[in-house]
């Protein structure tokens, strides 16, 4: 079964081709800088194991005439990979938010872009983006079934106790104001890994999906019951640019006193604050190498940073009634051997107790981290956005 895996940006688009049920990827790329100048496609053909790169600059004014570019590429006569667009059987789509529409992989049809237009004010960097993705799609693929497989379908097994906020009921039932979680693909993905590497379904496990935005999950027996960003991106953990969690005293004493503006507050929360706010800079490599240059903020933004994940690990250990594997995953999870044991160290009492030497070894595939007598296992998993994908839509129009 052909399937191209599609993740849409507001000036990008990743994209990813199998040949189901195989789980390599056939080809994957990235379209960049959608509407300026300087447009480009990476294109990368995998053939007998070995990476083939293609590379162009050109002028792409919207994502339809990227999208097109693509298909040129999926079809050349050299290095292609179907002879039509019509070969592709199934387009799965990363959609952000399918806020409580959507708790599962769904097949698109009018309603649910309906549906997925709708959400647009709760994901208003995202959702319209992944809106014309599908779009283009059904004009470029015309055969394919479009599907959406949506962030926020694996947190709506949380319960109300875990989403519902403390304000007026009217706002949950006039407004949709709860938590929704994002990160649900990453965290589904490696929640499973965790549970076949363990050999246990029912495990307890906390995901830790560390990148440029990050959340963690409490996943109980596959299932979530807990997530770390709520109604936006910018809750929970510190990250990149986000703040993570603040006190809301502090949003009304910038605009009542300090004379900031709601949009300048949430720019501030949202692009200006996290490591690159402590710092000046987002990329945890650029801070590392000024900790080893002796930068004392530097390494109180990393002690934050982790302080943060490990409230988090206590909280959803309680919320879990026991742990089984803590799992980091993402960028900043599976290389940054110095957070990681930041967040692990002192934690005995939980469990959890890492052994330094495996901390420091790097590897692409699943690893433990943990000493050999230590009762909570400590996993490093790397995460694979696209492969969930399309195992979710495979699954779907299998059955």
């Amino acid at each position: 079964m052909n399937i191209f895996v599609i993740n849409t940006g507001s000036s990008s688009i990743k994209y990813q081709f199998f040949k189901m049920p195989h789980e390599k990827p056939v080809c994957s790329g990235l379209v960049e800088r959608i509407g300026l100048d300087d447009s480009s496609i990476t294109h990368k053909i995998f053939v007998n194991g070995e990476e083939k790169v293609v590379k162009e600059k050109m002028q792409l004014n919207d994502h339809e005439a990227g999208l097109h570019e693509v298909a040129r590429l999926l079809t050349d006569k050299e290095i292609g990979v179907i002879q039509d667009p019509a070969d592709i059987d199934a387009v799965g789509h990363r959609v952000v938010h399918g806020g409580e529409s959507f708790a599962a992989t769904t097949i698109i049809t009018d309603e649910v872009k309906e549906k997925i237009k709708e959400l647009f004010s709760l994901a208003p960097l995202h959702n319209p983006a992944n809106y014309i993705g599908i779009q283009v799609a059904e004009k470029i693929f015309t055969k394919a079934k479009q599907i959406g497989v949506f962030d926020t379908a694996f947190h709506q097994t949380m319960p109300a106790r875990a989403y519902r906020f403390a304000i007026p009921q009217s706002f949950y039932k006039e407004n949709h104001i709860r938590a929704y979680g994002f990160h649900g693909t990453s965290h589904r993905y490696v929640s499973k890994q965790a549970n076949a590497y363990l050999n246990n379904p029912n495990a307890k496990v906390i995901t830790i999906h560390l990148g440029n935005g990050s959340s963690m999950a409490a996943v109980d027996a596959g299932k979530s019951i807990d997530t770390t960003m709520g109604f936006g991106p910018v809750g929970g953990l510190i990250m990149g640019t986000r703040s993570g969690d603040i006190d809301a005293a502090v949003i009304f004493h910038m605009i009542e006193q300090m004379g900031y503006s709601a949009k300048e507050v949430s720019d501030l929360l949202n692009k200006k604050s996290g490591m690159v706010g402590l710092t000046g800079l987002s990329d945890m490599r650029d801070i590392k190498a000024l900790i080893d240059q002796g930068d004392k903020n530097a390494d109180l933004a990393f002690d934050l940073y982790a302080y943060r994940i490990k409230k988090y690990i206590g909280a959803y250990a309680a919320a879990l009634n026991g742990l089984d594997a803590i799992v980091f995953t993402a960028g900043v999870g599976e290389n940054a051997s110095d957070i990681r044991k930041r967040v692990c160290t002192d934690m005995q009492f939980l469990g959890i107790k890492m052994d330094e030497a495996k901390n420091e070894i790097r590897s692409s595939e699943i690893r433990e981290i943990n000493t050999p007598e230590s009762p909570v296992k400590i996993l490093v998993i790397p995460t694979n956005e696209e492969l969930e994908i399309v195992q979710q839509c495979y699954d779907l129009l299998k059955s």
